[in-house]
């Protein structure tokens, strides 16, 4: 696993983290526990790791599946152009 963003991008991550980390569980103290809290408090949980250890999946994956593009579309140029 090598990281796949950047240092500013990830110091941005672990800030909106923190941040939405902040509110959520503010909003935890004052009112029943809900869903909506809840997945706020699991998703910011989830970008300050991605902040931390300096690797996304979504972008991982979103670079997979351009490379694989890439490769169909050269297989397809050559089924249709054999040289």
């Amino acid at each position: 696993m090598k990281p796949n963003i950047s240092i500013f991008n990830a110091l941005i991550r672990i800030t909106i983290g923190f941040t939405i980390l902040a509110y959520a569980s503010s909003k935890l103290t004052r009112r029943n526990c809900n869903f909506s809290v809840l997945f706020l408090v699991i998703m910011s949980a989830m970008r300050i790791g991605e902040g931390i250890l300096r690797f996304c999946p979504m972008t991982a994956l979103c670079k997979r599946c351009m490379v694989m593009m890439d490769k169909s579309e050269d297989d397809i140029e050559e089924i249709v152009q054999p040289s």
